[in-house]
């Protein structure tokens, strides 16, 4: 056997079994892998996570990915959301924030897995090895871009549920929270990070729920093929 077809055979097998430490593939020796696997698998995850957040409430009723105004973390900004809160405001704002986070998410599911097409046989090994690897991939990979492409869908959002109008209308509550001169642009990208954090978060989560119980077996596997 040449050099060149033992390096490859390797590099299949290192894949192969990276694949059934994910609980994805059949065992290396039946299989001619691919990353169609690791594909289905980030595609189901990333649609199962804008499903949920694009539920209604689907960002708001979680804290962990719940959509807040620029600045309005720690205790004086806590206090001073309270004092806006007696109008009525900025619970509304923050409402339709989240609003328009799920909006946003809902119509990006095309986007998603368009980003998770370019996933190729080279990223595999590493993907396959880490419980969140191929969100990580995807993230890495292509998350600028995605986040580039969604914040028009954000920014349209915004305006349906009104979200720029009740920004003017919170008058010196405003000036009080530093958003004075927080411009619609500036509320719009706020927003799309936020929301970009908690896509992948939840993406994250549902590839964790994804993955097979065959680690054991497939770490022998491997270690097998590394040395």
């Amino acid at each position: 056997m040449s050099d060149d077809l033992r390096f490859d055979r390797r590099q299949l097998m290192q894949g192969s079994a990276a694949l059934l430490m994910a609980g994805l593939a059949e065992p290396l020796w039946a299989a001619d892998v691919s990353a169609s696997s690791l594909k289905s698998m980030l595609g189901n995850a990333s649609d199962k996570a804008l499903d949920k957040l694009a539920t209604p409430d689907g960002f708001y009723r979680d804290l962990a990915v719940r959509i807040l105004l620029p600045g309005t973390k720690g205790k004086l900004a806590t206090k001073l959301m309270n004092s806006g809160d007696k109008l009525g405001l900025t619970t509304k704002l923050t409402k339709s924030l989240n609003d328009a986070a799920s909006l946003a998410a809902g119509e990006a599911k095309p986007l998603f897995r368009k980003a998770v097409d370019g996933l190729s046989w080279t990223d595999v090994p590493g993907i396959a090895l880490k419980n969140d690897g191929a969100t990580q991939y995807l993230r890495t990979s292509a998350g600028n871009d995605l986040q580039a492409k969604i914040k028009p869908l954000v920014t349209s959002a915004l305006g349906k549920f009104g979200a720029f109008n009740q920004l003017g209308k919170l008058g010196k509550t405003a000036s009080l929270l530093g958003l004075n001169n927080l411009s619609q642009d500036g509320l719009t990208d706020s927003v799309t990070q936020q929301a970009m954090n908690g896509i992948f978060s939840y993406i994250g989560k549902e590839e964790a729920g994804l993955r097979g119980n065959t680690v054991g077996v497939a770490k022998s596997v491997l270690d097998a093929v590394l040395k």
